[in-house]
């Protein structure tokens, strides 16, 4: 859902506020229209307010019980808790069936549902009442209405409906569609021409930052998060764009400075306290990243969906301290959560590996790799595991027959080739370093900087990799 953070920020919101607030504190019930009282609740809601914006739409509905706006409000409210039956009955108390937000609510509760096209085709036909002064803010609510519920396909053909609109919402929508479609650098080039309207919007930089962190450009999206803790020191989303740009760049040290700044404003977010704990995890500080995964797991409910990272990642914690049935029984417990168990038999693998039970590791990687029926992307981390454990000759020797496994049963697998030149280079094969460096660099750079990234100066482009390392070789 979109919010009018412009309208939030004007005097005649803030005035409007004032009078509410005041008003509420000695007791009071203001007479408001319903419309004001909607924005209100938006704006609570805008703030994480929400026991306020309730408050505001029930005080709403009181005074107007078939008015529009609340019962929507109401109805959305039901439809988040998956409760259709509810959202249904205020759609129905709505008084008005002909108001533009009725058919909105239909549309979405059918949306909600899980029918589609039938929202769909309801709107198209509602789309021939619509008056031609108002065909363009009825493209964009069908859009907004599909773009949250993350049907970006359908948004992008109501976007495309349009005549013809220059707004910056029209703007912010397809940027918001095009992001949603995948497309992060024209979703970037819509949000730098927003920017250059509203240049002090941290709504837009965040947005910006979003689409660049998508698009892998790490550096870039660190310098539009700056420009939104520039605007606002405490703006969350700058904070956290910031921090997950410094930790793809494995700047471990800054990004978990970034996370705990964040972590003071939102001190109750398992996410932010995994991310501080995964930060510490990759700077080896085990112990000290034990307190922030324990406490995210205390606050994470049962249904969140980083629940089994959390217990992944206390698990890596305990098998470094050397506590392997500490370790094991949280993969034990992660394995028992819905989802795919089989990277969980892998880490258990490993964790069995590093803690030098190498039969029951075997026996593990053997089932994980029977139960992914030979999966390429499976095998590549039961050898990268054994390279991890220091059994580098085992690993160079898996690897020989993966490559020649992988081209004839998955030719366009293009993985593991970095990890294997690392092989070689431990063990002294110079040649095949090279030539495993060449295909690397070649087939999958990414993986190439990642894996080798620290042979070479900080800043080095892949391409330059061979020929720094030949030059290196032959002193």
């Amino acid at each position: 859902m979109q919010y009018n953070e412009d309208y939030f920020n004007s005097e005649e919101f803030k005035e409007l506020l004032e009078n509410y607030e005041a008003a509420m504190q000695v007791g009071e019930q203001p007479f408001l229209d319903a419309d004001d009282l909607v924005d209100l609740a938006d704006y609570y809601n805008f703030t994480g307010e929400g026991d306020k914006a309730v408050e505001a739409i029930d005080h709403a509905l009181e005074l107007y019980p078939e008015a529009t706006l609340p019962n929507v409000f109401k109805a959305r409210q039901a439809l988040t808790e998956g409760d259709f039956e509810t959202a249904r009955r205020y759609a129905d108390t709505i008084g008005d069936k002909d108001d533009p937000d009725y058919h909105y609510l239909t549309a979405e509760i059918m949306v909600a549902e899980g029918h589609i096209e039938k929202a769909d085709l309801y709107l198209r036909r509602y789309a021939k009442s619509v008056d031609e002064d108002e065909w363009e803010d009825f493209v964009k609510d069908c859009a907004n209405l599909y773009v949250d519920y993350g049907i970006n396909d359908k948004a992008y053909q109501w976007m495309m409906r349009s005549k013809g609109d220059d707004s910056t919402d029209f703007k912010e929508l397809m940027a918001r569609t095009l992001f949603g479609l995948g497309k992060y650098k024209d979703s970037e080039r819509l949000f730098n021409e927003l920017i250059d309207l509203n240049p002090y919007s941290t709504h837009y930089w965040n947005a910006l930052a979003s689409a660049q962190l998508m698009n892998e450009d790490y550096s870039n999206a660190i310098t539009s998060s700056e420009y939104a803790i520039a605007i606002d020191p405490n703006d969350p989303d700058g904070l956290a764009s910031k921090a997950n740009g410094l930790f793809r760049l494995g700047n471990y040290e800054d990004a978990l400075e970034y996370f705990r700044r964040l972590e003071k404003i939102v001190p109750d977010d398992e996410l932010v306290l995994l991310n501080e704990g995964v930060c510490l995890v990759n700077m080896n500080r085990h112990q000290e990243a034990v307190p922030y995964l324990e406490r995210a797991l205390e606050i994470a409910d049962e249904e969140s969906e980083i629940l089994p990272q959390i217990y992944l990642e206390l698990a890596f914690c305990y098998s470094s301290m050397k506590q392997a049935a500490k370790a094991l029984e949280m993969i034990d417990v992660a394995m028992e959560l819905p989802g795919d168990t089989t990277d969980l038999l892998v880490i258990r693998g490993h964790i069995l590996l590093e803690n030098g039970m190498l039969e029951e590791a075997e026996e593990t990687f053997k089932k994980a790799i029977r139960q992914s029926d030979n999966s390429p992307s499976i095998l590549l981390r039961i050898i990268v595991s054994l390279y991890d454990n220091r059994y580098v000759n085992s690993s160079y020797e898996m690897f020989k027959k993966f490559f020649d496994v992988v081209n004839d049963l998955a030719p366009d697998f293009n993985k593991g080739h970095a990890y294997m030149a690392l092989c070689c280079y431990d063990l002294g094969k110079s040649d095949e370093f090279l030539e495993y460096l060449q295909k690397s660099v070649e087939i999958n750079p990414r993986e190439a900087k990642l894996v080798l990234g620290f042979l070479f100066p900080e800043g080095m482009e892949t391409s330059e990799y061979v020929s720094f390392m030949e030059r290196k070789l032959r002193k």
